[in-house]
């Protein structure tokens, strides 16, 4: 499988703080691919250099084949890169067709302008029906469950019909049924041939639906292979367990 995303040598430091080390690591077009490592091992720092919500210090990023010069979430989310958030970004004084309007390429202001276009309102309500949200189409999003709201988010990010999705913690601080109907969705898009770069920290979820899995530690890989492989791995438990 070719690459379609490619991390080369990304670095980053806060302070004297190095959160980033020469991190390189490639997610193959049609996986689902497992981003994981301790607490503060740097794993959203990479997602917010990749997307562009912080400015590498060096390193390179490739999408596509094309090298992202200066990574700008907009520009990448046109280009079909996108991503979700540990807590779920939302407006929630819009209905959620409205979120899902807004979340589509066109400028914002679009949506004040001209109001919900039928082409646009039809796709909202489709994905809508697709993660069980559409009695809720005209409701405010504050109405919402926090599940929910993840939910919404998630289906946000294929307004724009994107290529790779990267999934920052999508079932963190939602109940075990919300985590099972979020799994099946990520299985679901898969198999239409949706690529996805996940952040997770629940483990039995990674392994059961991650393949390749990569491990990082300190800010830089220290592991990648298939779920069962990375479960023995030495260094792998070592970072999880040791001092």
């Amino acid at each position: 499988m070719s690459a379609l995303l490619e991390v080369n040598r990304l670095e980053k430091r806060f302070g004297g703080v190095v959160a980033v080390d020469a991190c390189s690591f490639t997610v193959a077009a049609g996986t689902i691919t497992g981003l994981i490592g301790p607490n503060g091992s740097g794993k959203t720092t990479v997602f917010n250099l990749v997307t562009g919500y912080l400015r590498a210090d060096s390193g390179a990023i490739v999408f596509d084949g094309f090298r992202v010069r200066r990574p700008e979430p907009a520009a990448l989310a046109r280009r079909g890169l996108i991503r979700t958030f540990q807590r779920a970004r939302i407006f929630p004084q819009l209905t959620l067709v409205e979120n899902l309007v807004l979340a589509s390429s066109q400028p914002w202001w679009g949506l004040v302008r001209a109001g919900v276009r039928p082409a646009e309102r039809e796709r909202a309500e489709q994905l809508l029906g697709e993660f069980g949200l559409a009695a809720h189409a005209d409701v405010a999003a504050a109405e919402l469950s926090y599940g929910q709201q993840k939910l919404l988010e998630f289906a946000a990010t294929l307004m724009s019909e994107p290529r790779l999705v990267l999934l920052d913690e999508p079932t963190a601080g939602v109940n075990p049924v919300v985590v099972e109907r979020i799994a099946g969705h990520i299985r679901r898009l898969h198999d239409q041939g949706l690529t996805f770069l996940v952040v997770e920290h629940d483990m039995g979820m990674i392994m059961s639906l991650c393949d390749p899995v990569i491990v990082l530690d300190r800010g830089a890989p220290i592991a990648e292979g298939p779920p069962a492989e990375i479960q023995r791995d030495p260094a792998v438990l070592d970072a999880y367990l040791g001092d």
